[in-house]
């Protein structure tokens, strides 16, 4: 048996650089990872869907042209795409691999399992250490459909691998990974069809920003069919069959699963060394990642960590301070996400519905796409800005922002709450004109009833 300082059990975003941080300072730190090196963002989430998207909403902007007075003959080599998005892919990851080398982490490229205090074993190698770290992430929860297994369905994992564009897409689910790669194949040329179990999309989110995102869905030409399951599945000389709850039955050549995330917490064996796991079998933590057994944390979505990129990297800043002797929790930062659909979601903290719950004296003020001088002059009309604040302090609490690029400008609001401004110091700003973020101001302008500047004397 091996001994180190470190052991991290899987490479994602919040693994690799702490691996690599703990090897330059000196530890010995192993890493097993089962897979690709660079966990689900590198190779099948963040890094590959973007790339794809790049070529999806190029295409369907180019198309929407048309009420600007741009007819456009869109010619789509969907091989091409397909190969592009897989050579960033793998130049992601081999970043990750020469990182992982030049820093000195020894990688075990195995399927790990706790087999001891602290001790991990996988691929005929079993190594101890005082300081265990799991970033093993999570993976497709795949719905218990009669006839589905055994059919070459698509997950997020293999989507990327497609060659050939599916004359017809079938989508299970309407969260993030359903609606921006289900948006994506139909802007390239798949004929798409959303089967969403609830009565709206992104169900998660408010309601409004469900009911622009269906506006958004049907300029794409994309079926919808709400309340519905899927009851049967067949896959018959290259198609998929799916039979619905309400008797509709639904034909593509293409089938794709996204229906959530299950915790990759199974193979490990965990409860075995007093790692205790929630009923979803998603690893428990403290405020400081530390898990029920001493000695051993968690980082990311495997942890039930809000399943982002940035905030699996930023748990890794969190824990290597903590284990440095600094004071820091899981909790003491600002959180901010986004949606990759065309128009895009931009959040960042409460919304209104959540600050009220908590028992805090909140307002919200909302500001349409339609009244911005810029979205007017780009015929970006669908969406909204919104600003939560408490009315108490002044401060900040949220805002969600639905419309062109607003996964860039929500950060005005992510930093202006990392700062603990008013949302006086946002209607004070003086901004470009015409830009979208010129809206920004006028937004918090809403909230002393006038977004223009009054003169007394006039």
């Amino acid at each position: 048996m091996e001994t180190a300082d470190v052991i991290v059990i899987g490479s994602g975003q919040g693994g690799v650089p702490l691996a690599a941080d703990f090897a330059k300072a000196g530890k010995s730190v192993v890493l097993f990872e089962r897979d690709a090196l660079g966990g689900s963002c590198i190779n099948y989430g963040c890094t590959p869907s973007k790339a794809f998207l790049a070529a999806a909403h190029a295409a369907g902007r180019a198309r929407q042209a048309v009420k600007l007075g741009v007819y456009a003959q869109v010619e789509v080599d969907f091989p091409a795409v397909m190969k592009r998005v897989r050579s960033i892919r793998s130049q992601f990851n081999q970043g990750t691999k020469r990182r992982l080398e030049s820093a000195g982490v020894k990688v075990v490229c195995a399927e790990a399992a706790f087999t001891g205090e602290r001790t991990v074993s996988g691929g005929g190698v079993t190594v101890q250490a005082p300081i265990v770290v799991i970033n093993t992430g999570t993976s497709s929860s795949i719905p218990d459909i009669s006839g589905l297994a055994g059919t070459p369905y698509l997950t997020n994992r293999n989507f990327f691998d497609l060659q050939q564009l599916p004359p017809r897409l079938l989508v299970v689910g309407g969260g993030y990974i359903a609606l921006e790669l289900g948006q994506g194949m139909a802007r390239l040329g798949s004929q798409t069809e959303l089967i969403v179990r609830g009565d709206r999309l992104l169900a998660q989110e408010e309601s409004d920003v469900s009911a622009v995102l269906l506006d958004a869905i049907a300029q794409d030409e994309i079926g919808l069919h709400f309340n519905a399951t899927v009851q049967q599945v067949a896959h018959i000389n290259g198609a998929f069959t799916l039979t619905l709850n309400n008797g509709e039955v639904l034909d593509g050549e293409a089938l794709l699963i996204a229906t959530g995330r299950k915790p990759n917490t199974g193979a490990l064996d965990a409860p075995v060394i007093g790692v205790e796991l929630d009923a979803q079998g998603f690893i428990k933590i403290d405020d400081q990642f530390q898990t029920t057994c001493p000695g051993i944390y968690a980082i990311g979505d495997v942890a039930k960590q809000p399943a982002f990129t940035h905030v699996s990297w930023e748990d890794y800043r969190r824990l290597k301070a903590i284990l440095c002797g600094e004071q820091r929790t899981r909790n003491d930062r600002v959180l901010g996400y986004a949606v990759y659909t065309e128009p895009q979601v931009g959040r960042v903290g409460m919304t209104l519905e959540q600050a009220q719950k908590q028992g805090i004296a909140a307002r919200e003020v909302t500001l349409p796409m339609a009244h911005i001088a810029r979205s007017i002059e780009w015929g970006h009309d669908l969406g909204f800005y919104r600003m939560v604040i408490n009315t108490q302090t002044n401060l900040i609490l949220g805002a969600t922002l639905v419309g062109y690029e607003t996964a860039e400008l929500v950060h005005v609001f992510l930093s202006l709450m990392e700062a603990k401004a008013t949302w006086q110091v946002l209607e004070q700003s003086v901004h470009i004109h015409p830009t979208y973020g010129e809206a920004l101001p006028s937004l918090a302008r809403l909230l002393v009833g006038d977004d223009m500047p009054t003169c007394p004397n006039v």
